[in-house]
């Protein structure tokens, strides 16, 4: 097994763990040990064959030993008999919002709810609404939950794309048959949510490279075998179709299956306009013998016949880049390189995992040059949220922490993720908000409701002078739960008129604020942070989603707050609200 299939097996066991009423801290050990699979950047084969798994900070002797025969094998005997203690159907409840481990449990017992559909009956049955603790609202929210489990069934979000398609992609790089290799469609252009993967090699041998392909890890099942392309259907549920095309349709092929769809359209309308015709396999002239592509080595050669700049994948949606490429107006998008530090991180002082000391060397290891840490606040009970007293004794600990970094161009920031209330105010006082360096302020609850409501909420919070950072301003799960109705456009200008930084959440379920609006909101004058919202060290890497979220919506360096040095935040961060400069400073 690859790491991302050993990933979801251990967030499985710590799901039926947490049915079974099992030990929290059990539990927890469990969920972050696959969230360090996940974002593991090292080869887990490697660093078996090195025995230096045990050198992963949360990786006991008891996860190591399960990992390893996951890895070696395919088979854990314990997973199996696990996974008999319970229906299997209850797993598939975890994933409605409405419903954690101990309600699920409630209906288990109470109503013999042992899958969706089970659940779907009780509810419209009206039993569940009568069950201690539900209600009537909680059971319309499950219907709700329901529903959209059904509209999303078959997407999957990116990083489990990405993840899955790796090893496959890194094989066929390896391999001496394969010329080159990338992966294409949605998930080359940092879509959110995908369906599918599709991969495209170039090579002499295409026979060869589908035997290498429908045999590669992770291959759960074989649905098309053919010549140039084949398909298969990965252990995460992913199917994965890969093409192959020599290296003079590289290029072509290349472009045309990275999509999106759209923007094909157009770039094939420009190449009729200029008397050539472009698909897959090339750019030939219309007129003339013998039909013959025009020699493109590189996509940017295939965007310069074409007349156009270079458009990068992400961009590719036809939102206006063709007209950008055209004029040369294409922005310079920001890059992982040019992050140097992010806000909006938990700890085990509320509902994280890794302690501030934990936090603030894997942000130093990232050769980062300061994180922004924000516990939950008071009002989040489920997330054990920090009162005054434990707030108060937290900045004075990252006090502490910032004299032993002193003079090492590193410093953790003071900070609460604070609940914003129904009608708008914060979950602390401004005497207590006004000790921190960076408050994030979020909606979560009472997400419902009608848009003029939720737009003045959030209008409110944010005009609060000591409100630093809007955060995942809509509160969507994806491929879960909708976001608040917002009136996007008078919440960013408002967030522009108050100085009010917006987050782009990257967590995978997240990505909020969406990339669709990120582009009117620099126009607004809207200032972003990138934050990974990270509950443990190794989600500290979902900046890098953020990174690719972030250049869909076109935004620049000087577009995100967490691309300026440490000195200038500083700087940024302690002038009153209204004086903080939003644009390059």
């Amino acid at each position: 097994m690859d790491k991302n299939e050993i990933a979801v097996i251990l967030n499985e066991i710590g799901a039926i763990l947490d049915l079974l009423g099992e030990n929290r801290f059990k539990v927890i050990a469990y969920q972050n040990a696959a969230r360090t699979l996940e974002n593991l950047q090292e080869d887990l084969g490697q660093l078996i064959q090195q025995e230096r798994l045990g050198e992963i900070r949360g990786f006991g002797p008891h996860i190591q030993e399960k990992v390893v025969a996951l890895y070696k094998t395919g088979k854990l005997r314990y997973y199996d008999e696990l996974k008999k203690s319970i229906p299997v159907g209850l797993i598939d409840l975890l994933r409605i919002p409405s419903l954690g481990p101990k309600k699920v449990r409630m209906l288990w017992t109470d109503l013999q709810v042992e899958s969706v559909e089970d659940l779907k009956d009780r509810c419209e049955k009206g039993l569940v609404a009568k069950l201690g603790g539900f209600g009537e609202k909680t059971q319309e929210k499950i219907l709700e939950g329901i529903g959209n489990l059904a509209t999303y069934r078959g997407y999957f979000f990116w990083i489990e794309a990405w993840n899955s398609a790796q090893p496959i992609l890194e094989l066929l790089k390896k391999s001496p048959l394969v010329d080159k290799a990338e992966v294409g469609g949605s998930v080359r252009r940092k879509k959110e949510v995908i369906r599918d993967i599709d991969l495209l090699c170039s090579t002499e041998k295409p026979e060869a490279v589908m035997k290498l392909f429908i045999g590669s890890p992770g291959v759960q099942k074989v649905i098309n075998h053919g010549e140039t392309k084949s398909s298969v259907m990965l252990g995460s549920g992913i199917q994965c179709d890969l093409r192959c095309v020599n290296k003079d349709q590289y290029p072509f092929a290349l472009t045309y299956f990275t999509g999106s769809k759209e923007h094909n359209i157009v770039l094939r309308q420009r190449a009729i306009d200029r008397g050539l015709k472009l698909n897959e396999y090339g750019l030939f002239p219309v007129k003339g013998a013998p039909q013959k592509s025009l020699k493109c080595n590189e996509e940017e050669e295939l965007y310069r016949k074409l007349g156009l700049h270079y458009i990068e994948p992400e961009m590719r949606e036809d939102t206006g880049e063709i007209a950008a490429a055209e004029t040369g107006a294409l922005p310079h998008l920001v890059a992982w390189k040019d992050i140097r530090g992010t806000f909006h991180c938990h700890t085990t002082a509320s509902d994280g995992a890794d302690t501030l000391e934990a936090m603030g060397e894997a942000a130093r290891k990232l050769g980062w040059e300061y994180l922004g840490i924000a516990d939950h606040s008071k009002s989040s009970v489920i997330a054990n949220g920090l009162d005054e007293k434990r707030l108060l004794a937290q900045i004075k600990q990252i006090g502490e922490l910032n004299q032993r970094w002193k003079g090492q161009n590193f410093r953790l920031f003071a900070g609460s993720e604070v609940d914003v209330m129904i009608n708008g105010s914060l979950d602390f006082p401004d005497e207590i908000l006004a000790q921190l360096e960076c408050v994030v302020a979020s909606v979560h609850s009472g997400l419902g409701g009608d848009e003029a409501k939720n737009t003045a909420r959030v209008i409110k919070a944010i005009s609060n002078p000591c409100v630093t950072i809007l955060g995942h301003p809509t509160g969507r799960l994806l491929l879960s739960r909708e976001g608040m109705k917002l009136d996007m456009n008078a919440v960013l200008e408002a967030a522009a008129e108050t100085k009010t930084v917006v987050e782009l959440n990257c967590t995978p379920s997240r990505m909020d604020l969406d990339w669709r609006h990120w582009k009117s909101a620099t126009r607004a004058g809207v200032l972003c942070a990138i934050n990974p919202d990270a509950h443990a060290t190794a989600e500290l890497e979902q900046v890098r989603m953020g990174v690719g979220i972030a250049r869909k919506g076109w935004l620049t360096p000087a577009t995100i707050l967490n691309t300026r040095k440490l000195a200038e935040v500083e700087k940024f961060l302690r002038a009153p609200k209204s004086k903080r400069i939003l644009g390059k400073p």
